[in-house]
């Protein structure tokens, strides 16, 4: 039995694939997920697949009002109130699934008390399939906390690469994201949605975050939803992808769904498991995305795919998976005029036909890649046997 703990909620569906392929991965070994939203899971039937229990301390309880005077006085760290039941747990191993944790600035500092605190406790901590942007390795801090984990499973090449460069090798192993193994789910398709000859489109609030000049990214996808309807015959589809209140795809995917709809060649796709998506996804003829696992449901069901990236984690899986991440690629910091995303899928569609059978001989090793991580954590387990 393991934990997996660092998740944040299915409302992100990338989140969900995570500890949904883990567990699938592990299976028959039985998994427990810690999670801040037991509502989210039940809501995307997680908790049919793995034991689900809250993570942190619920709010206005008195124990929350102690713990939280007690960290306003900096006499504990935070982390404890955020991660209150995982301290609990009786598994041996625990898993950090949150890929992206180490992916933003500043140092995370709730995950690293609970990776000390685990193991003082003796439990074996794990990094998940995660994406490090190499600058933060500069900090000692975070080094100090990346070597207290009994394995870190580096997601891409970059984040792998970094690490042995930064002294953090000891038990630094690559393997592809556990989403690579994730079930398929097709659901019935839309009226509007033609098989083969659809262009999937998603878009996040998280992007235009990053983007340097105001409304770049909207104003990039707006004109390229306009060539695809004057230029092609093909249809799209807006697929969200996370639809948490705050960062929810369907908030920028409505606004091109109202402009655009008129037309009778754009389906606005609503909310589904990772699964169900991931479906959507497959019968795509290319995909542009800004979501990571929407961009690994993409490349594991062999449909091209240019993705709309902030972070090393869309280089870095670009790059493993094709050599280069150069026109696989766009980083949201790079849009500066408003035809940039049009050029880069012109680019994409006469390469269409090489690159889908570039992915169909390279993606089933890859996926059985994904699968081999487990035997790194049967390891660690059998060690406490």
């Amino acid at each position: 039995m393991f934990a997996l703990y660092a998740h944040s909620g299915s409302g992100n569906h990338g989140c969900e694939a995570l500890a949904r392929s883990t567990c699938k991965i592990f299976s028959p070994l039985q998994c427990v997920l810690y999670s801040p939203s037991l509502e989210q899971e039940n809501t995307y039937q997680l908790d049919q697949i793995c034991t689900v229990h809250r993570v942190s301390i619920r709010r206005w309880t008195f124990s929350w009002f102690v713990l939280s005077v007690l960290a306003r006085l900096h006499l504990i760290s935070r982390g404890i109130k955020l991660y209150y039941f995982v301290y609990r747990t009786k598994c041996p191993v625990c898993l950090s699934i949150g890929g992206d944790n180490y992916c933003c600035p500043g140092f995370p500092e709730p995950l690293a008390y609970a990776n000390r605190r685990l193991n003082r406790q003796g439990k074996k901590t794990v990094l998940w399939g995660c994406s490090i942007e190499p600058e933060l390795l500069e900090n000692p801090k975070i080094l100090q906390d990346l070597n207290r984990y009994a394995l870190i499973t580096a997601r891409e090449s970059i984040t792998y690469n970094a690490l042995l460069k930064a002294g953090v090798s000891k038990n630094t192993k690559l393997y592809p994201d556990p989403a690579f193994a994730l079930d398929t789910v097709k659901l019935p398709l839309p009226p509007g949605f033609e098989e083969g000859n659809t262009v999937g489109i998603n878009v996040s609030p998280l992007i235009m975050e990053y983007e340097k000049n105001q409304n770049a990214v909207l104003e990039n996808y707006q004109r390229l939803v306009e060539y695809i309807l004057k230029s092609t015959g093909m249809r799209i589809a807006l697929i969200p992808h996370v639809v948490w209140a705050g960062n929810d795809d369907r908030v920028p995917l409505r606004v091109l769904y109202d402009e655009f709809r008129d037309s009778g060649r754009v389906v606005m796709i609503e909310d589904h498991n990772c699964m169900e998506l991931k479906g959507y996804i497959s019968r795509c003829r290319m995909l542009v995305c800004a979501r990571t696992h929407a961009s690994i449901a993409a490349y594991s069901t062999c449909v091209p795919t240019l993705v709309v990236g902030y972070s090393v984690k869309a280089k870095g899986i670009a790059k493993d998976i094709f050599g280069t991440y150069e026109h696989f690629v766009v980083p949201v910091q790079s849009l500066r005029n408003d035809s940039d995303l049009v050029i880069a899928f012109r680019w994409l569609m006469k390469h269409e036909n090489e690159i889908r059978q570039h992915l169909q001989n390279f993606i089933p090793g890859y996926c059985a890649k994904a699968w081999e991580a487990g035997n790194e954590i049967r390891k660690l387990i059998e060690e406490d046997i």
